[in-house]
């Protein structure tokens, strides 16, 4: 049955009324999303006809009531200001992850010619945004599942950027044997008894429990880092993270260690300096 833009509208936000945070703006976004408009186009098309009973309509206000998020079900989130594909295979990106990609832009030369890798791909959108900002940057990008390395390979296949950025299917860095001069890491850092929030149990879980304690994999990665002799890198992190960091790398050579933090004053990721130039 047809129904205006208008009345679906207030329908769909009444269904997730007390499920998520804003529902008239999720609502909206829903909307949008189904029928692929931005919002000007939705705000001055408010009186069209939608047909209620659509299937795929249907299927998404199901989904998004039991609180399946809403990125999944549209196959797009933003990043950095740029549009991704994004599906169930793939940790949904967070505006955090946007810090660590300022924090290697303004130490790292955008002409400089080296070679970085990225351990845990995801969508691909951490080496996609360092690819386009370092030209002369070679990237290999690991993940440990094929399900994010399909994600991945669609995203840099849409930004054009195959020829730069390497795909490798691996646990960590055993894939890669090259020099690495940059090291960059959104890695699992929740403990394995850490309470989530209902729509994170719709993600990938392997690509958000880091461990027992949360931190065992940037311990791996910080290991790596001067078996390997990196010069630099750069790792999100969890909000409780910093203390653990720093008592760790207590025995290790280090020529800078900064943290920084999120827009919400949070800890959330660090940059190591290490002597090998």
């Amino acid at each position: 049955m047809p129904k205006r833009v208008k009345e679906l509208h207030t329908d769909i936000t009444q269904r997730l009324e007390g499920i998520v945070e804003s529902p008239r703006r999720e609502a909206e976004l829903l909307l949008m999303g189904y029928m692929g408009c931005d919002q000007l186009y939705f705000i001055t098309h408010q009186e069209d006809l939608l047909d209620e009973n659509d299937p795929k309509l249907l299927e998404w206000i199901d989904k998004r009531s039991r609180n399946v998020p809403l990125e999944y079900l549209t196959n797009r989130v933003s990043f950095y200001s740029r549009e991704f594909y994004i599906d169930e295979g793939a940790l949904i990106p967070r505006p955090e992850t946007e810090h660590l990609i300022d924090e290697v832009l303004g130490r790292v030369d955008s002409g400089a010619v080296l070679t970085v890798a990225e351990v845990g791909v995801g969508s691909g959108i951490i080496s996609i945004m360092l690819a386009l900002h370092l030209p002369n940057a070679r990237f290999i990008a690991v993940d440990i599942s094929e399900r994010a390395i399909a994600v991945a390979r669609r995203n840099i296949e849409a930004f054009g950027l195959s020829g730069r950025i390497e795909l490798r299917r691996g646990d960590m860095l055993t894939c890669v044997s090259e020099k690495i001069d940059l090291l960059v890491s959104n890695p699992p850092y929740i403990a394995e008894d850490a309470p989530l929030e209902s729509n994170l149990s719709y993600e990938p879980q392997n690509a958000l429990f880091g461990g027992k304690i949360g931190d065992e994999m940037i311990r791996v990665l910080l290991d790596e880092v001067y078996v390997r002799r990196i010069p630099l890198f750069v790792c999100e992190m969890g909000y409780d993270q910093r203390d653990k960091v720093q008592g760790y790398l207590n025995s290790f050579a280090v020529q800078s260690l900064e943290f920084y933090k999120d827009l919400a004053s949070f800890d959330r990721g660090f940059v190591l300096r290490t002597p090998y130039e």
